[in-house]
């Protein structure tokens, strides 16, 4: 664990994006995939004026912006295998594809839901044959919609139409859909009704794709991957609670639940002040570690490490942000941590940096256009496999 704090203890602010015409909520981040051993070129981020914009890997420039109004884009990942392709998913019932290496704004590719489809999360699989999306719930149903990713990108008149979907495993909207980090066929989903869900799609229907249900009593606000191999998945709640457990016991007598924690806030000490939310989780593979990210609502920066013994805090970035921080992303090639966060900044934190930028540091908080729904049930769901 010394190596834990020690490497997040070297973690300076090395560079701040400059504030954009039309301030936003930074709401998710991902960074483009190198190829072979160059780093990565591209930052996309997702933000609350229904927009995805992206930057420049080394410089955080600003280079270009997406939209799809009316719809509300949610979520950014790019792909595994082409560093300049960015997916993301919308309200209207797609998919959407960029190549951010051209100047047009339009969509290289659509992947269409069907009529009733409201996306609100979505990946794509490690072999980038496979994209997945989850539903809210539309009177009675919630689906996970599934396309084949493969296609002429050069071809953006024609939107792909889907594979098939799940529809039996969720009652409630679908809020975070994760597939593995190496095996394409291994999908995990969480939702408002508490369940998260590992599914193995290879199988030739839902019923037998149903790995595990794992119950987080709680409305699902994050959900991950962990452990030597990834047998481990892990999320994190809207009313910050966290639970993880371990898919490797499934055919064993042990329980596979390896914590469950209702409240982080009130779980971890924090010096001279309280946590106040959690922002999400990594794990860390050098150190076969799980942390999750937390902080304060006037910016700061909290990294909590996971063991079968509890949480602790092993470290605190301080100084960045001005408000809550809403995003992160981890880029184990250089052990940097870029962070998003309410005040509209994009934030570079490297190991022994020193900022350098003309921006500065704001205490502006923006009035978000979206207001996050929180619905946290409190019904009995069902049960676990095991």
């Amino acid at each position: 664990m010394e190596k834990i704090e020690e490497q997040f203890g070297r973690l300076r602010l090395a560079k701040r994006s400059v504030l954009s015409e039309e301030p936003a909520y930074l709401l998710d981040i991902d960074i483009s995939k190198p190829v072979q051993s160059e780093s990565s070129h591209f930052v996309a981020v997702s933000c609350s004026n229904q927009s995805i914009r992206i930057y420049n890997r080394a410089t955080l420039t600003f280079l270009r912006e997406y939209s799809s109004s009316p719809g509300m884009l949610n979520g950014v990942r790019f792909a595994h295998t082409r560093d300049s392709v960015v997916f993301s998913a919308c309200t209207d019932g797609t998919v959407k594809c960029w190549d951010v290496r051209l100047a047009t704004q339009k969509a290289v590719q659509i992947f269409s839901g069907y009529p009733s489809n409201v996306f609100i999360s979505f990946d794509i699989n490690c072999s980038d044959l496979i994209i997945c999306a989850g539903t809210e719930k539309v009177e009675k149903d919630t689906f996970l919609v599934f396309w084949d990713a493969r296609g002429d990108t050069s071809c953006a008149s024609k939107s792909k139409e889907p594979l098939g979907v799940y529809s039996e495993s969720h009652n409630d909207d679908i809020t975070r859909i994760c597939f593995h980090p190496t095996k394409p066929s291994l999908v995990v989903s969480g939702s408002t009704d508490g369940l998260v869900n590992v599914f193995d799609i290879n199988k030739d229907n839902e019923d037998d794709a149903l790995i595990s249900t794992c119950n987080s009593d709680s409305s699902v606000s994050f959900i991950g991957w962990s452990g030597k191999d990834y047998k481990q998945v892990y999320c994190m709640t809207h009313d910050e609670g966290f639970s993880w457990w371990d898919l490797a016991q499934l055919d064993t007598e042990e329980p596979i639940t390896l914590l469950h924690v209702l409240d982080v806030r009130e779980a971890v000490c924090i010096e001279n002040g309280t946590l106040n939310y959690l922002v999400g989780g990594l794990y860390h593979e050098k150190a076969d570690k799980l942390l999750l990210i937390g902080g304060t609502s006037t910016g700061n920066i909290h990294l909590i490490s996971c063991g079968l013994d509890g949480l602790s805090v092993v470290g605190a970035l301080r100084g960045g942000h001005a408000a809550a921080v809403r995003s992160f992303c981890w880029d184990a090639t250089d052990e940097s941590l870029l962070t998003g966060a309410e005040d509209a900044q994009l934030l570079l934190w490297k190991p022994g940096a020193a900022e350098r930028s003309l921006a500065k540091k704001t205490s502006l908080k923006t009035a978000s256009s979206v207001q996050k729904r929180v619905r946290v049930h409190s019904t009995s769901l069902r049960s676990s496999k095991k």
